[in-house]
């Protein structure tokens, strides 16, 4: 095998190359552990470029070095997020696919009464690349809607959405009724019935939270949550999960972006229909990210 290796080493550096833009990008950085002739073509721009999408958005001053390499530059941008000129949004890619994948911050989201500080308000937030985030004040129309252009992803890739958030210790009616999620791109929309809130297998079916107030609120309409749980909402419901960065996130569909496509996919979260009140809701944002299947 060790023979094998150092016939392969003594092949033209131009042909190693093309095979191994031909493989992934762990095989790459594999391959440039293996040996000095195999690292330089590795590591090479050529390989690379195959690896990086053919046309990356424009970013804001600031987020890239001047004229890294081409490895240095899929490394760096499938490592964080970079932002966008408009610092609005951020990108980033998909270290084992190199698909382009984004958030929408709350800034480039359409929130109903986002602007009334009655409803909603902003807050700094530390733990983003986004300096603020929207804070749920007391709204009984919950309604978040954000969209992103088909050409900004990549081609024949399939594709999440989900909202990133936290909840603050005095959050209320977010688990109760589920929110309605939905994924559209052209003529096909996907829903889906979602909740911020997670709750236990053992929690009581059919029970209403002590955080449900309905808009006209009498004293003998209050009702408590049983036993303090949330309340169970079937198994083809959403539940929310931890993030790696300390945010949670529901996921709100998912879609396939062919190749080609001149449009746009639009998402949304609504609870307009009961008229509950909410509050103690933190949005970060809507990230679009490459769905791993199976």
């Amino acid at each position: 095998m060790d023979g094998e290796a150092c016939e392969i080493a003594r092949l033209p550096e131009e042909l190693l190359s093309a095979a191994l833009a031909r493989t992934s990008t762990r095989d790459a950085c594999r391959a440039a552990a293996a040996s000095p002739a195999f690292r330089a073509a590795a590591d090479s721009d050529s390989v690379w470029a195959c690896f990086l999408p053919r046309a990356l958005p424009p970013l804001a001053d600031g987020e890239l070095p001047d004229a890294p390499r081409k490895k240095d530059l899929f490394l760096r941008l499938s490592d964080s997020p970079v932002l966008l000129p408009d610092k609005r949004v951020s990108m980033w890619l998909d270290r084992e696919t190199g698909a382009k994948c984004y958030m929408l911050s709350a800034r480039d989201l359409y929130i109903v009464w986002v602007d009334t500080p009655r409803y909603w308000s902003w807050i700094p937030i530390t733990d983003s690349r986004f300096s603020e985030a929207a804070q749920l004040r007391d709204v009984c129309w919950f309604e978040i809607r954000g969209k992103i252009q088909s050409k900004m992803l990549s081609e024949d890739t399939t594709y999440a959405a989900y909202i990133a958030f936290k909840l603050d210790e005095h959050s209320i009616g977010l688990d109760y009724p589920a929110q309605e999620a939905s994924v559209s791109v052209g003529e096909t929309n996907l829903t889906r019935k979602v909740c911020f809130h997670g709750y236990d297998d053992d929690g009581e079916a059919g029970g209403v939270p002590e955080n449900y107030r309905p808009m006209m609120l009498l004293p003998q309409q209050r009702i408590r949550r049983r036993n303090g749980r949330p309340v169970p909402h079937g198994e083809n419901v959403g539940q929310p999960q931890k993030r790696a960065d300390g945010w949670m996130e529901l996921e709100l569909g998912e879609f396939f972006n062919e190749g080609g496509e001149d449009g746009e996919v639009s998402f949304s979260l609504l609870e307009i229909k009961g008229g509950h009140w909410k509050s103690g809701l933190i949005v970060q944002g809507i990230e679009i990210r490459r769905k791993t299947l199976g």
